[in-house]
C-alpha cells in the first residue's frame, strides 16, 4: 500500500489535551487528515437544504392569484329642486375624503374581508369558506385604491374567486346603503305624521271660523275694504259734482227769474195745443177789447162784451193750465208766457240740469248707503279676519314645514353615498397567465443561497485557528 505524503503535510500526534483545543481553535490549515469531515458535513448539509426544496417542487400544487383595483372617486355629488309654492330641496354627498376622522378606504377594507362577504362569495362558488379562503386586501398610500387578491388551483377559479368576492361585496353595500335610508327614512315618518297632524288642526279651525262668520279669506276681508276706500273717494267726488251742478243750476235760476220746477210746468204747458189756441183767443180778445176801448167808452156794450171774452178767454186758460201742470193759481202767476227762442233753450237747459242735480242727489244718497253697509260689514269681519290672517300664517308655516319634511325624506333617498361612498371597478378579476406558487425561481435562488452559506461556514471553520491567532496576537487583546 502506498501512502501519499505532501510537501505541506505534517503528521502530528496530538498531546495530552490537544483534543479539546483542535475542536475549539481547529487544526492547521495543512491538516488534510480533517478534509473527510468537512466532505461529509457538506453533503449532509446540502441533503438536508435539497431534499425538502425539490421534493416541495414536485408535489406542492400549483396556486394561481388574481388581483383586483376598486377606486373611489374624491369629488362630492350635489342635487336641487326647487318646487313653485313650496320650497327647495337639496341633496348633498360630502366627498368621501373630506372628513380627517375616518378612511373610508380602510372601511371598505374592512368590509372585504368581513365574514359575511365571504361566506356569500363562498356560498355563490358552492364550495366551503376554508376553501376560499381570507382575500388578501392591500391599500396604496396616498391614493383611493383598493387592490385584493384572491387565489385558486387554475386560473379560472381564481378570477371566478375574485368576482364573487366583488358580487358579494357590492351587494352587501346596496344593502347597507338601503338600511341606511331605510333608518332615516323611518325616523322622519314621525315627524312627518306630527306635521300633518298639524296642518290638519290648523285647517279645521279655518273651516269652523268661515262657517261662524261667514268670512271665507282674509283676502275676502281685503276686497270689502279696498271696495269701502274706493266708496269713501267715489262719494267724496260725487258731492263735488252734486254741488257744482247745484251752483249752476241757482245760478240759472236767478238769471230766468223762475225756479226748475216753474220751468218744467212752463215748457209742459206750452208743448200743449189746446193750450196755445187758447193763448190766440186770449190775443185776438186783446186786440177787439183795444179796438172796443180806442172808440167807445169803459161802458159801452162792445167794450163790455170784448172785456167779458177776455176774461172767459183768460180763465179758461187758467183753468187749463192748472189741468196740464196741477199747479194752483198762485203758482201759475209767474210763468213765463213767452218760451220761444233762446228763451225756450235756457229753460230746457235748466230743466235739464235740475234733473242732473236730482240724479247726483240719489246717486250720492245711494253710495252713502252703500258705504254704511260695508263699514257694518267691514266691523263685524274685522276680528274674524285678524284671527284668520293668524291662521293662515300658521297654515301657510306647517303646510311649509310639512312639504319640506316630504322634500327631505324624498330627497335622502337619493343621498345613498352618505355613509358609504361610491366604489368603482377600476381593473376586473385578473386571469393570471402564470402560478402564483410555488415560485421555483425563488425555491432555487433560496437554495442556492443557503448552499453558499453552508460552504462559507465550512470555509470558516476550516480556517478559524488562523483567525483565531491573529485576533489574539493583535496589540491590546487580552493575554
Amino acid at each position: 500500500m502506498m501512502t501519499l505524503t505532501l510537501p505541506f503535510a505534517r503528521k502530528t500526534r496530538p498531546e495530552k489535551g490537544g483534543v479539546v483545543r483542535r475542536v475549539v481553535m481547529g487544526g492547521n490549515l495543512g491538516d488534510l487528515q480533517r478534509l473527510p469531515r468537512y466532505v461529509a458535513t457538506a453533503v449532509l448539509g446540502a441533503t438536508l437544504i435539497w431534499a425538502p426544496l425539490l421534493g416541495y417542487l414536485k408535489t406542492a400544487p400549483l396556486s394561481y392569484r388574481s388581483t383586483t383595483s376598486l377606486i373611489m372617486p374624491g369629488s362630492g355629488a350635489s342635487a336641487s329642486m326647487n318646487v313653485n309654492g313650496i320650497g327647495q330641496a337639496t341633496s348633498y354627498a360630502n366627498s368621501a375624503f373630506a372628513s380627517n376622522a375616518v378612511s373610508p378606504t380602510e372601511t371598505y377594507k374592512r368590509l372585504l374581508g368581513a365574514d359575511r362577504i365571504v361566506d356569500a362569495a363562498a356560498a355563490s362558488l358552492e364550495i366551503e369558506r376554508s376553501e376560499l379562503g381570507q382575500p388578501r386586501v392591500r391599500l396604496v398610500d396616498q391614493t383611493s385604491l383598493i387592490h385584493f387578491e384572491t387565489t385558486g388551483r387554475t386560473p379560472e377559479a381564481a378570477q371566478a374567486r375574485g368576482d364573487a368576492i366583488l358580487a358579494a361585496f357590492f351587494t352587501e353595500l346596496d344593502a347597507l346603503r338601503t338600511d341606511e335610508v331605510d333608518t332615516r327614512q323611518d325616523s322622519g315618518l314621525q315627524a312627518i305624521a306630527d306635521y300633518r297632524a298639524s296642518v290638519a288642526d290648523t285647517r279645521a279651525q279655518i273651516e269652523a271660523l268661515q262657517t261662524s262668520t261667514g268670512l271665507l279669506s282674509v283676502d275676502q276681508y281685503d276686497v270689502l275694504l279696498d271696495r269701502h276706500l274706493a266708496l269713501d273717494e267715489e262719494i267724496l267726488k260725487q258731492r263735488a259734482t252734486l254741488s257744482d251742478r247745484a251752483a249752476a243750476t241757482a245760478a240759472l235760476e236767478a238769471q230766468l227769474g223762475l225756479d226748475a220746477a216753474v220751468a218744467a210746468a212752463t215748457l209742459k204747458l206750452f208743448a200743449n195745443g189746446s193750450y196755445l189756441a187758447i193763448l190766440d183767443e186770449i190775443g185776438r180778445t186783446e186786440v177787439v177789447l183795444a179796438d172796443a176801448s180806442a172808440r167807445y167808452g169803459s161802458r159801452h156794450p162792445r167794450v163790455q162784451a170784448a172785456q167779458s171774452a177776455r176774461d172767459n178767454a183768460e180763465l179758461v186758460a187758467l183753468s187749463l193750465a192748472q189741468e196740464i201742470t196741477g199747479l194752483g193759481a198762485e203758482a201759475l202767476s209767474g210763468f213765463d208766457l213767452a218760451p220761444d227762442g233762446a228763451r225756450a233753450q235756457l229753460l230746457a237747459e235748466l230743466v235739464r240740469m235740475q234733473v242732473e242735480v236730482s240724479g247726483a242727489t240719489e246717486q250720492l244718497a245711494t253710495l252713502e248707503a252703500q258705504r254704511a253697509d260695508g263699514q257694518m260689514a267691514l266691523d263685524a269681519f274685522a276680528p274674524a279676519a285678524a284671527k284668520m290672517k293668524d291662521l293662515e300664517r300658521d297654515f301657510s308655516v306647517a303646510e311649509a314645514v310639512f312639504a319640506s319634511a316630504i322634500a327631505r325624506a324624498q330627497s335622502s333617498k337619493s343621498d345613498v353615498y352618505a355613509s358609504y361612498p361610491l366604489v368603482q371597478v377600476l381593473e376586473n378579476p385578473s386571469l393570471p397567465a402564470k402560478p402564483s406558487s410555488p415560485n421555483r425561481k425563488l425555491a432555487i435562488m433560496a437554495g442556492i443561497a443557503a448552499t453558499l452559506m453552508l460552504l462559507i461556514s465550512l470555509a470558516m471553520g476550516w480556517i478559524r485557528i488562523a483567525l483565531i491567532s491573529r485576533l489574539m496576537t493583535k496589540p491590546g487583546a487580552p493575554a
